[in-house]
Protein backbone atom coordinates (compact mmCIF):
# COMPACT_ATOMS: atom_id res chain seq x y z
CA UNK A 1 0.00 0.00 0.00
CA UNK A 2 1.02 3.57 0.02
CA UNK A 3 4.30 4.52 2.28
CA UNK A 4 2.98 5.68 5.32
CA UNK A 5 4.51 6.10 8.80
CA UNK A 6 3.13 2.40 10.06
CA UNK A 7 5.24 0.58 7.24
CA UNK A 8 8.32 2.70 7.02
CA UNK A 9 10.28 0.87 9.13
CA UNK A 10 9.54 -2.40 7.37
CA UNK A 11 10.03 -1.08 3.83
CA UNK A 12 13.44 0.25 5.74
CA UNK A 13 15.06 -3.25 6.98
CA UNK A 14 13.71 -4.83 2.76
CA UNK A 15 15.72 -1.48 1.41
CA UNK A 16 18.72 -2.81 3.73
CA UNK A 17 17.91 -6.79 3.17
CA UNK A 18 18.15 -6.04 -0.92
CA UNK A 19 21.76 -5.22 -0.25
CA UNK A 20 22.40 -8.68 1.53
CA UNK A 21 20.42 -10.65 -1.03
CA UNK A 22 21.45 -13.84 -2.65
CA UNK A 23 23.29 -13.98 -5.68
CA UNK A 24 21.39 -14.34 -8.61
CA UNK A 25 22.10 -15.15 -12.51
CA UNK A 26 21.39 -12.71 -15.16
CA UNK A 27 17.43 -14.10 -15.77
CA UNK A 28 16.10 -14.66 -12.29
CA UNK A 29 15.65 -13.44 -9.00
CA UNK A 30 16.17 -15.21 -6.54
CA UNK A 31 14.96 -13.21 -3.86
CA UNK A 32 13.83 -13.49 -0.20
CA UNK A 33 11.04 -11.04 -0.51
CA UNK A 34 10.13 -10.79 -3.96
CA UNK A 35 9.98 -7.65 -6.09
CA UNK A 36 8.66 -6.10 -9.22
CA UNK A 37 8.62 -3.05 -11.04
CA UNK A 38 4.89 -1.55 -11.46
CA UNK A 39 3.89 1.20 -14.14
CA UNK A 40 1.69 3.33 -14.63
CA UNK A 41 1.63 4.69 -18.26
CA UNK A 42 -0.92 7.67 -19.21
CA UNK A 43 -1.23 10.03 -21.64
CA UNK A 44 0.36 12.69 -18.86
CA UNK A 45 2.36 11.00 -16.44
CA UNK A 46 4.59 8.01 -16.29
CA UNK A 47 4.80 6.57 -13.15
CA UNK A 48 7.17 3.60 -11.96
CA UNK A 49 7.66 1.91 -8.41
CA UNK A 50 9.09 -0.57 -7.32
CA UNK A 51 6.81 -2.93 -4.97
CA UNK A 52 6.84 -6.16 -2.90
CA UNK A 53 4.34 -8.67 -2.62
CA UNK A 54 2.50 -7.32 0.27
CA UNK A 55 1.24 -3.98 -2.44
CA UNK A 56 4.43 -2.15 -0.18
CA UNK A 57 6.70 0.53 -2.60
CA UNK A 58 9.96 0.81 -1.95
CA UNK A 59 11.10 3.69 -4.31
CA UNK A 60 8.65 5.36 -7.00
CA UNK A 61 9.22 7.91 -9.89
CA UNK A 62 7.09 10.54 -11.33
CA UNK A 63 7.95 11.99 -14.80
CA UNK A 64 5.72 13.65 -17.40
CA UNK A 65 5.01 11.51 -20.51
CA UNK A 66 6.50 13.08 -23.93
CA UNK A 67 3.21 11.73 -25.62
CA UNK A 68 3.33 14.39 -28.61
CA UNK A 69 6.92 13.36 -29.48
CA UNK A 70 4.99 9.84 -30.24
CA UNK A 71 6.13 6.14 -29.26
CA UNK A 72 9.50 6.04 -29.37
CA UNK A 73 9.67 9.06 -26.99
CA UNK A 74 7.39 7.89 -24.77
CA UNK A 75 9.44 4.38 -24.35
CA UNK A 76 12.68 5.87 -23.70
CA UNK A 77 10.96 8.02 -21.10
CA UNK A 78 9.75 4.94 -20.03
CA UNK A 79 13.15 3.35 -19.58
CA UNK A 80 14.43 6.34 -17.59
CA UNK A 81 11.80 6.35 -15.00
CA UNK A 82 12.66 2.58 -14.32
CA UNK A 83 16.41 3.44 -14.03
CA UNK A 84 15.88 5.99 -11.53
CA UNK A 85 13.29 4.08 -9.21
CA UNK A 86 15.87 0.73 -9.34
CA UNK A 87 18.75 3.21 -7.94
CA UNK A 88 16.52 4.51 -5.55
CA UNK A 89 15.39 1.33 -4.17
CA UNK A 90 19.53 0.33 -4.82
CA UNK A 91 18.10 -2.91 -6.37
CA UNK A 92 19.35 -4.03 -10.38
CA UNK A 93 17.25 -5.36 -12.59
CA UNK A 94 18.16 -8.84 -11.75
CA UNK A 95 16.49 -8.31 -8.78
CA UNK A 96 13.14 -8.27 -10.20
CA UNK A 97 11.03 -10.97 -10.50
CA UNK A 98 9.12 -9.42 -13.19
CA UNK A 99 7.39 -5.60 -14.85
CA UNK A 100 4.04 -5.23 -15.92
CA UNK A 101 2.41 -1.91 -17.78
CA UNK A 102 -0.40 -0.57 -17.11
CA UNK A 103 -1.19 1.32 -20.29
CA UNK A 104 -4.32 3.76 -21.41
CA UNK A 105 -6.24 2.66 -24.63
CA UNK A 106 -7.20 -0.67 -26.02
CA UNK A 107 -4.16 -3.70 -25.85
CA UNK A 108 -3.98 -7.07 -25.14
CA UNK A 109 -2.63 -8.66 -22.33
CA UNK A 110 -1.73 -11.75 -24.16
CA UNK A 111 0.31 -10.59 -26.59
CA UNK A 112 1.35 -7.14 -25.26
CA UNK A 113 0.16 -5.08 -28.02
CA UNK A 114 -1.02 -1.79 -27.43
CA UNK A 115 -3.68 -1.44 -30.61
CA UNK A 116 -4.22 2.59 -30.34
CA UNK A 117 -4.77 4.74 -27.90
CA UNK A 118 -6.73 8.43 -27.53
CA UNK A 119 -4.30 9.66 -24.90
CA UNK A 120 -1.21 8.79 -26.74
CA UNK A 121 -1.17 10.24 -30.05
CA UNK A 122 0.48 7.92 -33.31
CA UNK A 123 0.14 4.64 -30.69
CA UNK A 124 -0.52 2.15 -33.61
CA UNK A 125 -0.09 -1.52 -33.08
CA UNK A 126 3.41 -0.82 -30.61
CA UNK A 127 4.29 -4.49 -29.18
CA UNK A 128 5.26 -2.78 -25.99
CA UNK A 129 5.54 -5.79 -23.67
CA UNK A 130 8.38 -7.15 -25.95
CA UNK A 131 10.30 -3.77 -26.12
CA UNK A 132 10.63 -3.38 -22.44
CA UNK A 133 11.21 -7.11 -22.08
CA UNK A 134 14.44 -6.98 -24.58
CA UNK A 135 15.63 -3.76 -23.38
CA UNK A 136 15.41 -4.51 -19.85
CA UNK A 137 15.89 -8.65 -19.96
CA UNK A 138 13.49 -8.97 -17.33
CA UNK A 139 9.87 -10.93 -17.83
CA UNK A 140 7.81 -8.41 -19.10
CA UNK A 141 3.59 -7.77 -18.32
CA UNK A 142 1.08 -5.59 -20.07
CA UNK A 143 -2.71 -4.93 -19.35
CA UNK A 144 -5.33 -1.98 -19.23
CA UNK A 145 -4.75 0.99 -17.01
CA UNK A 146 -7.77 0.75 -15.28
CA UNK A 147 -8.04 -2.97 -15.14
CA UNK A 148 -4.32 -2.56 -13.23
CA UNK A 149 -6.33 -0.07 -10.85
CA UNK A 150 -9.12 -2.50 -10.29
CA UNK A 151 -6.71 -5.08 -9.42
CA UNK A 152 -4.65 -3.21 -6.98
CA UNK A 153 -8.10 -2.20 -5.37
CA UNK A 154 -8.92 -5.99 -5.37
CA UNK A 155 -6.09 -7.23 -3.21
CA UNK A 156 -4.59 -3.83 -1.15
CA UNK A 157 -7.77 -1.43 -1.65
CA UNK A 158 -11.66 -0.81 -1.11
CA UNK A 159 -12.39 -3.98 -2.77
CA UNK A 160 -11.11 -6.47 -0.84
CA UNK A 161 -13.21 -9.75 -0.21
CA UNK A 162 -15.23 -8.25 -3.26
CA UNK A 163 -15.49 -10.68 -6.31
CA UNK A 164 -17.84 -8.95 -8.81
CA UNK A 165 -17.15 -5.59 -8.63
CA UNK A 166 -16.92 -2.80 -11.32
CA UNK A 167 -13.88 -0.11 -10.86
CA UNK A 168 -14.71 3.06 -12.49
CA UNK A 169 -12.00 5.98 -12.84
CA UNK A 170 -13.09 9.20 -13.22
CA UNK A 171 -10.54 11.43 -14.75
CA UNK A 172 -9.21 13.52 -17.33
CA UNK A 173 -11.67 10.39 -19.40
CA UNK A 174 -13.44 7.42 -17.82
CA UNK A 175 -12.11 4.49 -17.46
CA UNK A 176 -13.37 0.83 -16.08
CA UNK A 177 -11.95 -2.30 -15.01
CA UNK A 178 -14.38 -5.55 -14.72
CA UNK A 179 -13.63 -8.15 -12.30
CA UNK A 180 -16.17 -11.52 -12.27
CA UNK A 181 -15.27 -13.98 -9.80
CA UNK A 182 -12.26 -12.38 -8.80
CA UNK A 183 -10.42 -12.46 -12.29
CA UNK A 184 -10.42 -9.68 -14.47
CA UNK A 185 -13.00 -9.63 -17.55
CA UNK A 186 -10.93 -9.05 -20.79
CA UNK A 187 -13.37 -9.96 -23.16
CA UNK A 188 -11.81 -11.94 -26.72
CA UNK A 189 -9.00 -9.80 -27.14
CA UNK A 190 -7.97 -8.39 -24.05
CA UNK A 191 -9.89 -4.73 -24.68
CA UNK A 192 -13.21 -5.26 -22.41
CA UNK A 193 -13.59 -2.56 -19.91
CA UNK A 194 -13.91 0.55 -22.46
CA UNK A 195 -16.72 1.88 -20.42
CA UNK A 196 -16.16 5.59 -20.92
CA UNK A 197 -16.89 5.18 -24.23
CA UNK A 198 -20.18 3.75 -24.27
CA UNK A 199 -22.66 6.05 -26.05
CA UNK A 200 -24.74 8.16 -23.69
CA UNK A 201 -25.84 10.59 -25.65
CA UNK A 202 -26.10 10.15 -30.23
CA UNK A 203 -25.90 13.65 -30.65
CA UNK A 204 -23.12 14.34 -27.94
CA UNK A 205 -19.98 15.89 -28.20
CA UNK A 206 -16.95 14.69 -30.70
CA UNK A 207 -15.09 11.90 -28.56
CA UNK A 208 -11.06 11.45 -29.39
CA UNK A 209 -11.97 8.19 -30.20
CA UNK A 210 -14.22 9.34 -32.96
CA UNK A 211 -17.61 9.32 -31.83
CA UNK A 212 -20.23 11.47 -30.32
CA UNK A 213 -21.54 10.93 -27.17
CA UNK A 214 -19.48 8.69 -25.04
CA UNK A 215 -19.85 8.83 -21.38
CA UNK A 216 -16.25 10.26 -21.14
CA UNK A 217 -17.28 13.57 -23.05
CA UNK A 218 -20.12 14.30 -20.32
CA UNK A 219 -18.89 13.01 -17.26
CA UNK A 220 -14.91 13.47 -17.09
CA UNK A 221 -13.14 15.96 -16.26
CA UNK A 222 -12.56 17.43 -19.64
CA UNK A 223 -16.25 17.74 -20.18
CA UNK A 224 -16.93 19.49 -16.64
CA UNK A 225 -13.81 22.08 -17.90
CA UNK A 226 -15.18 22.26 -21.29
CA UNK A 227 -18.52 22.91 -20.30
CA UNK A 228 -17.40 25.81 -18.20
CA UNK A 229 -15.48 27.22 -20.76
CA UNK A 230 -18.51 27.41 -22.87
CA UNK A 231 -20.45 29.27 -20.31
CA UNK A 232 -17.55 32.07 -19.30
CA UNK A 233 -17.23 32.64 -22.68
CA UNK A 234 -20.70 33.02 -23.71
CA UNK A 235 -20.66 35.79 -20.72
CA UNK A 236 -22.42 33.87 -17.95
CA UNK A 237 -21.30 35.28 -14.20
CA UNK A 238 -18.83 33.21 -12.14
CA UNK A 239 -16.02 33.54 -10.00
CA UNK A 240 -14.54 30.36 -11.64
CA UNK A 241 -11.59 32.27 -13.27
CA UNK A 242 -10.75 33.98 -9.78
CA UNK A 243 -9.31 30.27 -9.62
CA UNK A 244 -7.63 30.18 -12.35
CA UNK A 245 -5.64 33.17 -12.60
CA UNK A 246 -8.38 35.04 -14.51
CA UNK A 247 -7.31 32.95 -17.66
CA UNK A 248 -10.47 31.16 -19.21
CA UNK A 249 -7.59 28.48 -20.70
CA UNK A 250 -6.45 27.37 -17.26
CA UNK A 251 -10.28 26.29 -16.52
CA UNK A 252 -10.38 23.14 -14.90
CA UNK A 253 -12.08 20.93 -12.89
CA UNK A 254 -10.28 21.89 -9.51
CA UNK A 255 -10.74 25.62 -10.30
CA UNK A 256 -14.61 24.62 -10.76
CA UNK A 257 -14.66 22.58 -7.80
CA UNK A 258 -13.05 25.65 -5.88
CA UNK A 259 -15.47 27.64 -6.86
CA UNK A 260 -18.31 25.63 -6.33
CA UNK A 261 -17.04 25.33 -2.54
CA UNK A 262 -17.47 28.80 -2.06
CA UNK A 263 -21.14 28.53 -3.47
CA UNK A 264 -20.69 29.54 -6.98
CA UNK A 265 -23.93 29.44 -8.66
CA UNK A 266 -22.41 28.43 -12.28
CA UNK A 267 -19.56 25.66 -10.59
CA UNK A 268 -22.29 24.52 -8.41
CA UNK A 269 -25.04 23.76 -12.09
CA UNK A 270 -22.05 22.39 -13.51
CA UNK A 271 -20.97 19.92 -10.96
CA UNK A 272 -24.65 18.73 -10.77
CA UNK A 273 -24.98 18.49 -14.83
CA UNK A 274 -21.70 16.24 -14.43
CA UNK A 275 -23.00 14.04 -11.60
CA UNK A 276 -26.31 13.87 -13.93
CA UNK A 277 -24.34 11.70 -16.46
CA UNK A 278 -22.06 10.10 -14.05
CA UNK A 279 -25.26 8.51 -12.60
CA UNK A 280 -26.53 7.97 -15.77
CA UNK A 281 -23.55 5.89 -16.81
CA UNK A 282 -23.50 3.84 -13.31
CA UNK A 283 -27.21 2.83 -13.74
CA UNK A 284 -25.82 1.08 -17.26
CA UNK A 285 -22.98 -0.46 -15.61
CA UNK A 286 -25.53 -1.82 -12.77
CA UNK A 287 -28.17 -3.24 -15.78
CA UNK A 288 -25.54 -4.91 -17.55
CA UNK A 289 -23.09 -6.44 -14.76
CA UNK A 290 -25.02 -6.35 -11.46
CA UNK A 291 -22.29 -6.21 -9.41
CA UNK A 292 -22.08 -6.23 -5.50
CA UNK A 293 -19.71 -2.89 -5.60
CA UNK A 294 -18.49 -0.36 -7.57
CA UNK A 295 -14.94 1.57 -7.13
CA UNK A 296 -14.92 5.08 -7.93
CA UNK A 297 -11.60 6.72 -8.13
CA UNK A 298 -9.92 9.13 -9.93
CA UNK A 299 -9.09 12.70 -9.74
CA UNK A 300 -12.65 13.75 -10.15
CA UNK A 301 -13.48 11.47 -7.84
CA UNK A 302 -11.51 14.03 -5.13
CA UNK A 303 -15.00 16.66 -5.55
CA UNK A 304 -16.25 14.35 -3.34
CA UNK A 305 -19.92 13.95 -2.02
CA UNK A 306 -20.76 17.05 -3.63
CA UNK A 307 -20.63 14.82 -7.13
CA UNK A 308 -20.67 11.27 -6.11
CA UNK A 309 -23.78 11.50 -3.90
CA UNK A 310 -25.97 13.04 -6.40
CA UNK A 311 -24.80 10.62 -9.46
CA UNK A 312 -25.47 7.56 -6.71
CA UNK A 313 -29.18 8.78 -5.93
CA UNK A 314 -29.69 8.98 -9.86
CA UNK A 315 -28.48 5.59 -10.46
CA UNK A 316 -30.98 4.35 -7.94
CA UNK A 317 -33.70 5.83 -9.54
CA UNK A 318 -33.31 4.67 -13.10
CA UNK A 319 -32.03 1.06 -11.69
CA UNK A 320 -34.83 -1.66 -10.61
CA UNK A 321 -34.70 -1.15 -6.54
CA UNK A 322 -33.74 -5.23 -6.07
CA UNK A 323 -30.79 -4.97 -8.18
CA UNK A 324 -29.72 -1.28 -6.50
CA UNK A 325 -29.88 -2.86 -3.12
CA UNK A 326 -27.42 -5.49 -3.77
CA UNK A 327 -24.75 -2.64 -4.82
CA UNK A 328 -22.33 -0.99 -2.34
CA UNK A 329 -20.15 2.16 -3.78
CA UNK A 330 -16.88 2.83 -2.32
CA UNK A 331 -14.26 5.67 -2.78
CA UNK A 332 -10.99 4.04 -4.01
CA UNK A 333 -8.55 3.70 -1.20
CA UNK A 334 -4.83 3.43 -3.03
CA UNK A 335 -5.29 7.03 -4.86
CA UNK A 336 -2.49 7.74 -7.32
CA UNK A 337 -0.89 4.44 -6.97
CA UNK A 338 -3.54 2.72 -7.47
CA UNK A 339 -2.05 1.65 -11.31
CA UNK A 340 1.53 0.73 -10.19
CA UNK A 341 0.71 -1.57 -7.45
CA UNK A 342 -2.23 -3.27 -9.53
CA UNK A 343 0.22 -3.97 -11.84
CA UNK A 344 2.58 -5.33 -9.55
CA UNK A 345 -0.28 -7.60 -8.42
CA UNK A 346 -0.79 -8.33 -11.52
CA UNK A 347 2.82 -9.76 -12.01
CA UNK A 348 2.87 -11.29 -9.29
CA UNK A 349 -0.34 -13.24 -9.56
CA UNK A 350 1.24 -14.43 -12.89
CA UNK A 351 4.06 -15.59 -11.34
CA UNK A 352 2.41 -17.67 -8.82
CA UNK A 353 3.80 -15.05 -5.68
CA UNK A 354 -0.01 -14.27 -5.40
CA UNK A 355 -3.88 -15.87 -5.68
Amino acid sequence: MIENEKNKGSIQMQRQRISKRQKVNKNKSVSINPLVLGVDLGGSKILSAVVNVKGEILSRDRSTTPAAKGPEAVIQAMLESAKRVLNQAGITTAELEAICIGAPGLSNPKTGVVFTSPHLPRWTDVPLRNIIEKKMDVKTLLLNDTNAAALGELYFGAAKGARNFICVTLGTGIGGGIVIDGEIYAGSLGTAGEIGHMTIDTNGPKCNCGNTGCWETLASGTALAREAKQRISDGAKTSILEYADGDVNKVNAETVHKAAQQGDTLAKELIAQLAYYIGVGLANLIHIFNPELIVIGGGLSNIGDMLLEPAYKLAGERVNKTAFASVRFARAELGRNSGVIGAAAYAFREIGKLK
